[in-house]
């Protein structure tokens, strides 16, 4: 049986392979990550809820199950996160926001449920972003989980999904869940050293998770490596009866060729002009990893894009008004506890029209077009995930996002992969984003597997948590 203080760090699949062989209880590695939660919680604020009692009777039930040969799958008995978006029968849904701190779900959402099905084992919710609107994962008045790679200073932990962000980095969960509208997987997995996996829309249902954009919200895992983000890519997708999206297309297996590596492969650079504005020492982790992926066989190509990265955020229209669909009347109630720039998104979609929205749509159709001739030779398109790493909480401009190269994979329906690509000197993650074409998650995971093979980044532990 492994020290049940070194299980806190075992990435997910170590955790299921010795779970599954029986070297490892499912009571110790849930026994290990509470005990996690309970030393570093106090000043990360990662999680909303802890369930901390039911997580250790799952725990007892699936051990119970696997030693009498009954186990339900190759997850049962793994321990998982999930965002304060999705429901759980009975259990407080917030959102974000303090205005629903009592609203207690009547469903649960299909993800939950597929995971809950698998055997494993829900620890508790995270911290989010008001209604998930908003990417350097503040909250002014249910808090910001502390990013654990600063322990001294304060620094953005990424939204929407910043609870999962800083309880994945900082081993108090082995995973978990995220949600994507506009980069609210990638930018907390950008600025926490993370892998995080945006998906295409329909690949994950989104039945019974709180809404921001019916057209672009997409759940996601964020983990601790490209082949623990596939693993639970795996097990969350797949049509849902409940989620129209998701009718019609199948899962694909990304296992079967994961290890193929990238020789062959083309992969496009981000044309020189988008490196106005990006901090040098995310140029040049950048640069370093196109140069290790050529190394491994890829030809590193330049194309000609039909838009710049920051010119798509005037396609903000679909989500401004969609967030106002749902949210109007809270943000037009002026003693609602909303923090004002959330708000503001919120009340933009107010002044649309429909003919606003429709015109938007149609000019999102037209760009993805062009984007589908401009790299039809291409196998991926590769980005910084960020401009910078995570900022001081202080520093934050509230009117400028970082998504500038996160938000184009939801506004024309590819998916992508953010992962680890170096440190800066003080030692802030730095991130490389891998874009792909929709419904093309396995060749994502597979250039993203081919360079965590061939580098270490993904592997560092934040300063100051026990290793």
């Amino acid at each position: 049986m492994t020290d049940s203080h070194d299980l806190s760090l075992l990435t997910a699949r170590a955790l299921a392979e010795g779970i599954a062989a029986r070297r490892i209880s499912p009571v110790d590695a849930v026994e290990a990550l509470l005990a996690r939660i309970a030393a570093q919680e106090p000043k990360l604020q990662a999680f909303t809820e802890i369930f901390a009692a039911d997580a250790r009777l799952a725990a007892e039930g699936a051990e119970k199950a696997i030693r009498s040969g009954h186990a339900v799958g190759p997850l049962h008995g793994v321990p998982v996160a999930l965002k304060d978006l999705v429901d759980l029968d009975g259990r407080i849904t917030m959102g974000g926001s303090a205005a629903h701190r009592a609203r207690r779900a009547t469903r649960t959402a299909t993800v939950a449920r597929r995971l809950i099905a698998q055997g494993m084992i829900v620890l508790g919710k995270t911290h989010t972003v008001e209604f998930a609107y908003g990417g350097w994962g503040t909250n002014p008045h249910l808090g910001v989980p502390w990013n654990p790679w600063d322990a001294d200073l304060p620094r953005t932990p990424g939204g929407s999904s910043s609870g999962t962000g800083v309880a994945v980095a900082a081993r108090m969960a082995p995973w978990g869940l995220g949600t994507d509208t506009g980069g609210s997987v990638r930018l907390p997995a950008s600025f926490c050293g993370l892998t995080g996996l945006k998906v295409t829309v329909g690949r994950i249902s989104t039945h019974g998770i709180v809404p921001l954009s019916a057209t672009l919200d997409t759940p996601g895992p964020m983990a601790r490596s490209v082949e623990d983000a596939a693993l639970l890519y795996r097990a969350l997708s797949g049509p849902d009866p409940l989620d129209p999206a998701t009718r019609g297309i199948e899962p694909v297996d990304p296992f079967p060729t994961l290890n193929r590596g990238v020789r062959g492969l083309r992969l496009a650079r981000m044309p020189e002009t988008e490196r106005d504005g990006v901090d040098a020492p995310m140029l040049a982790a950048y640069d370093r990893a196109l140069d290790e992926l050529a190394r491994l066989g890829a030809e590193i190509v330049e194309i000609r894009l039909p838009f710049r990265f920051a010119d798509l955020f005037a396609l903000s229209a679909i989500t401004n008004a969609e967030a106002y669909f749902t949210n109007g009347t809270l943000a037009e109630d002026p003693a609602s506890p909303l923090g004002e720039a959330v708000r503001a998104r919120i009340l933009a979609g107010a002044k649309l029209s429909a003919q606003d929205y429709l015109a938007t749509l149609n000019r999102r159709d037209a760009m993805k077009r062009a984007l589908a001739e401009a790299w039809a030779d291409c196998d991926a398109l590769l980005t910084p995930t960020t401009e910078t790493p995570a900022i001081p909480l202080d520093a934050v401009d509230e009117a400028h996002l970082p998504s500038r190269f996160c938000r184009f994979g939801n506004l024309l329906d590819l998916c992508a992969l953010a992962l680890p690509n170096g440190y800066t000197e003080g030692g802030l993650p730095l991130s490389l984003q891998i874009v792909c074409r929709g419904y093309d998650e396995a060749m994502a995971l597979r250039i993203g597997q081919a360079f965590q093979t061939a580098t270490d980044w993904h592997l560092r532990l934040p300063p100051g948590i026990p290793g």
